[in-house]
Order: C-alpha cells, then structure tokens, then sequence
C-alpha cells in the first residue's frame, strides 16, 4: 500500500527532489525521484502530475549536449509516472509527444540519425506507446487534427526509420507496435471506439502517410528472415491495418468530390492534406497492388507459419474492407488465400478454410460483379496455363496448383455460370481438365491380368463402392487426383447440368483421346451435382431438380453402353476379341455373317496395340464406375434404368479381363446397395425373369452369343438353386447354340456350361424319389438330367483340336460324373462312350490334358470302380508305369527349377492318385506289381521330396490292397532285421535286402516297413493268400 496517499502528503514528500532535480540535473537525482514515486498512491500522483512532469520535461529541455544515461533515465520516469496517471490537457499530450519524438530526432547541424543507444531508443518507444494509452477519452483526438500533421509526420517517420533500419529485433517490433498504437489500430480495450466522422477525419489525416508507411514496411516485410518472425507478422498487421483504413470503402464513399478548404492559418497545412478522390484511390490502388503483390509473394513461402497466419488476416481484413477499392488486387490476394488452403501447417489451413466460409457466407463475391470478374479472368488465366504446370511442377506444386483452381471455384461459388456460359472460358478449362487427367495406358499388365478361373461369388470378396486405383500420364500423388475430382464437383455442384453435360458429351464423342477423360469429369458432375462428397463454401442458389439429375444419367447412360463405346476390344484372344470387332463393325452398321466374316473384319483392320486394348479397358472400367455412381446418386429411383443396365453390367462381370470384372462386380455391389437390395442374388434373382429373356435373345444371334453367355455365367456364379428352373429352357438353348457353334463358339459356352454344372454341384438337391415303373429305377431329376445332357456335348469335344477347349471339356466332365454318381445306370453307358477320347488324352496329348484327364479318371474311378478295372488295366495303365520309369531319371538328376516344369507337375500327380486308383478298382496282383517297380524308384533320395512322398503314398495304398507282397517287395530292397527259423529243421530266411549297405532308397524303404508294422499290429492281418479258400 502506497506510504503517501493524499496529495498533501505527496506533496511534501516529492517537492525537495523536484526542486534537486530541477536544479541538478543528473542520474541520481532522477534514480531518488523515482525511489519516492514508489511511494505515492495513483490519485494522488494525478494530482501532483504536472508539477512531477514539470522537473523531468525541464531536464529534456535543457539545452546543450546530455548524457544518454540522464536522458534515459528521465524517458523511463515520465514513462512510469504516465503509466500511473492520465493526461487530460491537450496541449500537455501534445508537448510530451513532441518532447518525446525530439529525444530520437538528429541534431538540428546533422543530417543523420542521432547515434543513440538501443536501450535509449526502446526506452522512447516504450514512453510514446504508455503515452498513447495514457490519454484520457477525447484528448488522444486533439493529435488527430490537421494542425498536428506536421507532428505526427515526425513521428512516424522516426518509427518507420526504427523499424526499418535498426539492427535490434525488439526495437523493430516495438517500433511497429507503436506505429500501430498510433494510427488507432491497437489491439487493447483502453481506446473508444471511433465513430465514422473520427474514422474519416483518421482516413484523411494518415492518407498523407501511406505511400511512406506502405512502401517501407514492405521492404521490412521482404527483409532478411534473419529479423525474426515477430517482426515480419507485425509489420503485416501495420501494414494491412493502415490500408484497410486509408482505403476503406465506406470512407471512400463519403468523400466529396472537391477539396474541402481550411482556415487561412492552415494554408500551409492544407498543402500536405490529400483528398482520397477517385482519381487519388485509382492511383493509389494501382501502387498497392504492386506492394501487394510483393508482401503476398514473400509472405506466402515464409518459413514460419505465424506469418503465413498473418498473411490470412491481411488478405481477409482488406477483402472485407476494401474490397472494391483495391480489387484489382485481389487477384494476388485471393490466389494467396486460396493457397494456403493447403498449408502444412493445420492452424493457418483451419483459419483459411474459416475465412473462405466468412467470404462465401457474407456473399461477398456473389454481390461485387467486379471481384467475381477478376476471379474469372484468374480462372481463365490458370486454365490456360494449367496443361504446362502439371507437365512441369513437382507434385507438391500440382497439388498447389490444383488447390488454387478449386479455391476459385469455390469462392466463385453460384456465380460460376459467368464462366461456363462464355464459350472461350468453359473450352479452356474443359480441355485443361482432360489434358490433366490423361491415363498412363502404357502398362502391359492389365492386358495380361487376365481371369484363369470363374471368380466366386461376389459377397466373399468384393467391397462396394470401390475404384480401380489409375495411373495417370501428369501425376502420381492421390491427393492431385482428389483435388482434380472436387473441382469436377464443385463444377456440377454450382454449374448447369445440362451445359455441362452436353458439352463434356460432345468431348466424349469429338475423339477417342479425350474419351476416358470426357467420362470420368460426366461422373464427378453428376456426383457433384447430386450434392455427394462435395466440398463447398456456401448452399447453391437453385436447389436441386432431380429430374434434371435423371434426365442427365439417362442420356449418359445411352452414350456409354452404345455398341461402339461398351463393346471394345480388350484382348488379342482371337475368340474373344472376334466378337468384340464383330461388334463394333455391327454397330457401324456392318453385319457379319459368322466366324470367318469376323476373321475377315479382323484382317481389314489395323493391328491392335497393348496401348489400345489397356485404353479400351479403362474406358469401360471408368463406364462402369459411372454405373455405380449414377446408381448412388438416385438410390431406388435407379431401378428403372436396371432394364437397360443390369444386363450390360452382368456382360462385363463375366469378362475376362481381370480389371473389367473387378469392376463391374464393384458396380454391382453398388447398385445393390443403392436400389435397396440385400445382395447382388436378390438383385438377380429380382430382375431374372428380363435376364433370362435377353440371354435367349442374344442366344440365336451368333455375334451376341459370347457375351450372353457370360451374363448366364455370372448369374450362375451369385445365385441359388432358385435359379435353376428358370434356366432350365435357357441351358438348352446353350447346349443348342454349342451343337450349331463348335467351330467357333466352343470355348465361350464351356466356360458356361462349367458354372452351371459348378452352381448345380454346390446347391443342395433333392434326393430321388422312386419311379412307378417295372425296374423301381429312381426318377432322373432334372439336374441329372441336365449333367447327362452336357456330357453328351462333352464326348464330341473332347477331341477337339484346341488344347483349351480340350481342357475346359475335362474340367466340365468332372462335374458332370460327380453330379450322375447317385446314377449308376445312366452314368455307366456315358462312362462307356466317353472312354475311348478319355484314353486318347491320357496317353497321347499335351502335358496339360494329360494332367486334367488324369484328374477325370480318378474321379470315375470313384464312382465307377469295376466298371474301369479291365479297361484302365488294358488301354491306360502300361501307359503310365511306362512315363514313370522314364521320366524317373530326369527328375532325380533336375535341379530345384525343376519343381515348376509340368513335366513334374504330371509326375506328381500321377503318383498322388495312382495308389488311391488302385485300391478303388482293387487292380489285380500283376497290375499291383507294375505300380510297385514304377513307384519304386521314386523312394530315392535323389528324387525331390514332394515325389518321394507321392510315391510312399502309393505304397501306403498298396499295404491296403496286398500287404504281403508289399512286405516282401520292400524287404528285397532293404531288411534291417534278420529271421531265425524257429526249428533247426527248418531252412534259414534269406532276403535280398538283409545285410545291404545303406543306399538311396533306404530311409523311405525304412519308413514304409515301419507304418507296415504299425498297420499290423492296429489291426486283422489279411492277404490274398489268407482270403483264399483253404
């Protein structure tokens, strides 16, 4: 609590060291004044403050050379004592603030800066900052009158000499500080705020400052980054304050068109006072925009992200304030702002997105013509340049430049049909956008993924709503692909649909270059447009019109499943791509009569290239995506167009080419879930009975065959057994359609027949019921029936001269035995007839057919065991015990490579199944004999262990059947146990393996008499001989 509490008391107390003072003026006395202002309360020294002042501002006065220490001193006194009162006399402001700027000023015989201390020249500083803040109410407004220009000239130049040239960061700072304190633009509560005439007359006054001030704080804010990022954000701050209020549009719009003229007295004045007329705001805005120009562009690189911050609120404060005055400006300005959308740094990305959204809120583009004129022109301007940039820049400056476009989009926002409606600007930024979104159709792998095998049902692996990951020409980075798909729906957000629409169409259809292109901006319209995913800054002003929406798929949809642009080439498979060109030349108006009218076609054309067929399958991929976007858009509304675009979609599952049936499974998990369906079965199944129709359709036209067979397949592979009875007819139509296509379709209606005999082996079936006729024979079903019917097909082909029809022929005949197996009567006359070609592949075909015969025999052997005994024994076994010893030698000298061959792949699985073959057809013990010396040999260590197991699992198989003569045949090759006779009468045991020394075969000779043993002793003996009669 303060000693002297009345000014009486004061008084008494701080009168002698006044008087000291004024009398001698040195640091001490200064040091003992300041000792007892300690002790005076803030009232009392109110009162006292003149006659405290009065000591101190005499020492100032003095003339004559002073001590930087004395001078110092007295500032930081009179500093204090205002931090404790008020000054409430104008002339007493005014005084102290000359006095005080004087202390920095050069002596009157010198040009030059006056060499003070930087503890001195922070002190001043310091005490013009208290004193500004010590003016009580209306007494700071007494410096604000032209009278007092010439002062506060004075004063600003020093600061603004401060702040430039000093070395000392804090000097800097504060001298900024205090130049913001003195333009009435500081940040603390103490000042009223100013009405508008304070405001205006303000305007006016540092009107004459502002060339000086602005030039020079844009060089501090282009400085060395070595002054530190305090200094650079407060000279931003200066600088955009002092314009904003310079520059202000409600200022502007009140100044009259003449001068207003002064008192006589203030003629001199009256010179140095500028009238903010038009012609004064067109040049002064023009000069701006240079200095802009340069802060944004030194700013928005700053390493530290307070001044990047900072530079959010210059461009924010001005665009809120002047934003007609200096638009012309704005063109650096709003590309600052826009890219700092994409900030590293998450404060000033969350302030920028924030001050965008204040922007578009308040409407300050939608109602100023002139700003949304420049963010035209802007736009214009980087569309055009936008080809090289993307060619030119790494990705983090695409991703900027990209950021920029969409900003301006965005900012543009209901006002962005001044763009599209002028032809010159929506060809520029169309061709700009497909320019950049230009595939990378150069790798050969997605020509090659290709489907070796009926994928399963879509609910196991395919997730909705999914993309194929694209590599574009331009760019790498996902987030330029993202940026590139949010302009395209902030486009369809605030654009016309309908302009859009055609005018990307007429892209989609002027060139094949453009096309992939074309579909996928059409699809990020209509994405946008419907409101999904997008990114924007304020509501559209017309709401959305569905019909509009609908209206525009449905024209898409026509365009993308049209025969020339849905049925491309995508593969060199001649059975495939026949159909593909076929196709095309029907859709432009040709006809082929058949395979060799295809072939024909195919010749007249020019060789297709991996770059064709990779661009052909993205643009169906890209098609396909648009299917599930359109879908998503309208939900169930969708359903009506499922006429016209299940079947096609259907097509494009049950394609072979990998990336294509991937997607189109994507598409339809999509329209699943966006018409409302539980799983794509329900979306078939639903939708059958128009299904079925267009497959019989397509069925008698043999260009439309393949493909109709691929939409059977794929309903087959994602439906149930509900399924069947409506197919039933449409099978017979396949089985028809093969009869009359062998030549040239037999490959395409076996991979249907495949999945129907899949789908038929999986479903749970009915047990046969027995029939009323004489033989008590079971009824066939019709399932029975229909494997019947397919094998029969089967027998003719299997001597095809495909090797794949071969093969799929085999894989079907499989099913198709495991399917009659309940059949005996009807699967052993097919069993009879299919024998013969059966034999043909398993000892003179490719490697491959051999391999799947194999496979067929051992599944009939399964079903069909005496039936094959005599004949597998006659036509196929010395066959195969022939390729085993001959090929032994090979592998037991082949190194690890040679695991991959087929050569072993047939070995393999010869010896895999050749033992179960043996117990099921219970062979006889001179065929046994022949299995065991080919497979003996396979017991070498030599050979490679996958065989070596093969071949103990023959002679597992073999213990089974005659354990016996395994015994003994595998104790000649090696005994490790002698036999005592157990009578001297009798004769000794003499095996060829006893006493032998270890070799190749020993360890799995070893091993089998070991599970022989244990089989023996687990359970009954039996033999041939012991089954005998006695």
């Amino acid at each position: 609590m303060a000693v002297f509490d009345t000014p009486q008391a004061a008084f008494g107390a701080l009168r002698p060291v006044c008087v000291q003072l004024t009398r001698a003026q040195t640091v001490e006395n200064v040091r003992q004044l300041e000792e007892h202002l300690a002790g005076v309360s803030g009232a009392a020294l109110q009162e006292l403050q003149e006659y405290v002042l009065f000591p101190l501002r005499f020492a100032l006065r003095v003339p004559g050379p002073k001590q930087e220490r004395l001078v110092q001193s007295l500032v930081q006194c009179i500093s204090s004592v205002l931090a404790a009162t008020c000054v409430k006399k104008q002339d007493l402001l005014q005084e102290l603030f000359s006095e005080l700027c004087t202390c920095l000023a050069p002596p009157p015989s010198s040009g030059k800066a006056a060499p003070l201390s930087e503890e001195l020249k922070l002190a001043v500083i310091q005490a013009l900052h208290t004193l500004m803040h010590s003016a009580y109410g209306d007494v700071i407004l007494s410096l604000y009158q032209p009278s007092s220009l010439p002062l506060l000239g004075f004063a600003v130049s020093l600061l603004l000499t401060l702040a430039e040239q000093e070395k000392a960061k804090q000097i800097k700072i504060s001298a900024l500080e205090c130049l913001q304190v003195l333009i009435l633009q500081c940040d603390c509560q103490e000042h009223r705020h100013l009405d508008e005439d304070e405001e205006q007359l303000c305007g006016d006054l540092f009107a004459s400052f502002l060339p000086g001030i602005s030039i020079t704080l844009s060089r501090v804010i282009a400085g060395d980054i070595k002054q530190g990022h305090k200094t650079t954000v407060s000279a931003i701050r200066l600088f955009y304050l002092i314009v904003g209020l310079v520059m202000a549009d409600k200022q502007l719009a009140r100044i009259p068109k003449s001068k207003e003229k002064l008192p006589v007295e203030h003629n001199r004045i009256s010179e140095l006072m500028i009238h903010r007329g038009s012609d004064w705001t067109k040049s002064t805005a023009e000069k701006l925009s240079l200095l802009l120009h340069k802060v944004v562009e030194s700013s928005s690189v700053h390493p530290h992200w307070k001044v990047r911050l900072e530079l959010v609120e210059l461009v924010h404060h001005l665009l809120r304030n002047c934003s007609q005055s200096l638009v012309d400006s704005f063109n650096h300005l709003l590309k600052a702002l826009v890219g700092l959308v994409n900030d590293e740094n998450s404060e000033v990305q969350s302030r920028c997105n924030k001050v965008l959204q204040g922007i578009a809120e308040q409407r300050i583009v939608a109602q100023n013509r002139a700003l949304a004129d420049v963010l035209s022109e802007n736009l214009h301007s980087l569309a055009t340049a936008l080809p090289r940039l993307m060619n030119s820049q790494d990705d983090t400056g695409k991703v900027s430049t990209l950021s920029l476009l969409l900003g301006y989009l965005k900012l543009l926002g209901p006002k962005i049909n001044i763009v599209l409606n002028s032809m010159s600007h929506l060809q520029r930024l169309s061709k700009a956008l497909v320019q950049v979104l230009e595939l990378d159709v150069t790798d050969v792998k997605i020509v090659e993924s290709r489907r070796s095998a009926p994928p399963g049902p879509l609910q196991q692996g395919v997730q909705k709503g999914r993309c194929q990951k694209k590599y574009f020409r331009f760019f790498t980075e996902e987030k330029v692909f993202q940026l590139l798909q949010q302009v395209c729906r902030v486009l369809g957000y605030y654009g016309n649909l309908y302009l859009l629409v055609d005018h990307f169409m007429g892209l989609y259809s002027e060139s094949g270059l453009y096309r992939k292109q074309a579909a996928m901006i059409l699809n990020e319209l209509v994405m946008g447009a419907a409101g999904v995913g997008v990114d924007f800054l304020q509501e559209r002003e017309v709401p959305l019109n569905m019909d509009d929406v609908k209206g525009s798929i449905t024209s898409i949809l026509d365009e993308y499943m049209d025969q020339a642009n849905w049925y491309l080439v995508t593969s060199v498979d001649t059975e495939e791509s026949s159909s593909e060109q076929s196709e095309q030349h029907l859709g432009l108006g040709l006809r082929a009569g058949g395979a060799s009218n295809s072939v024909l076609l195919l010749s007249s054309e020019p060789p297709v290239t991996a770059r064709t067929m990779n661009s052909n399958i993205w643009q169906i991929c890209i098609q396909l995506e648009g299917v599930g976007c359109f879908a998503a858009v309208l939900g169930k509304e969708f359903r009506l167009l499922l006429l016209s675009a299940l079947y096609p979609v259907l097509e494009k599952a049950g394609d072979r080419t990998l990336l294509i049936s991937e997607t189109a499974l994507g598409t339809l998990a999509d329209i699943c879930e966006a018409c409302g369906y539980d799983s794509v079965q329900c979306l078939i199944n639903e939708n059958s009975d128009y299904l079925v129709n267009g497959i019989s359709l397509n069925l008698r036209q043999l260009a439309h065959q393949p493909r109709a067979s691929q939409v059977l397949d794929t309903m087959l592979r994602n439906s149930d057994a509900s399924l069947l009875p409506l197919i039933e007819d449409v099978i017979q139509d396949v089985l028809s359609a093969l009869d009359q296509s062998y030549n040239s379709q037999a490959s395409t209606f076996l991979r249907v027949l495949h999945s129907v005999m899949t789908a038929l082996d999986e479903v749970p079936l009915a047990k046969p019921e027995p029939s009323s006729d004489t033989e008590g024979e079971a009824a066939m079903p019709s399932h029975a029936r229909l494997a019947r019917d397919v094998m029969e097909r089967c027998i003719h082909l299997l001597s095809d001269g495909s090797l794949r029809v071969r093969l799929k022929v085999l894989d079907v005949l499989e099913l198709c035995v495991t399917m009659l197996h309940p059949h005996g009567n009807h699967l052993l006359p097919m069993a009879h007839r299919v024998w013969p070609a059966l034999v043909t592949r398993l000892i003179s075909d490719d490697p491959l057919a051999v391999l799947r015969a194999f496979k067929v025999l051992c599944t009939l052997a399964q079903t069909c065991g005496d039936f094959l005994r005599q004949r597998f024994s006659k036509d196929v076994l010395p066959k195969l015990t022939s390729s085993l010893l001959s090929q032994a030698p090979v592998s037991a000298r082949a190194g690890p490579v040679y695991s991959h061959t087929l050569a072993f792949k047939l070995q393999l699985a010869v010896l895999q199944g050749l033992g179960s073959l043996c117990e099921r057809l219970d062979m006889g013990e001179s065929d046994l004999n022949k299995v065991a010396d080919a497979c003996l040999i396979y017991l070498s260590a030599k050979q490679p262990v996958k065989l070596q197991e093969a071949a103990q699992s023959v002679f597992l198989h073999l213990m089974h059947v005659d354990p016996d003569s395994t015994w003994l045949l595998l104790s000649e090759v090696c005994c490790p146990e002698g036999y005592e006779p157990p009578h001297p009468s009798l004769h000794p045991v003499k095996l060829s393996g006893m006493g032998q020394p270890r070799n190749e075969l020993t360890d799995n000779v070893l091993l089998l008499l070991q599970r022989l043993q244990q089989q023996e002793g687990t359970g009954p003996r039996t033999s041939t001989q012991e089954a005998s009669p006695s």
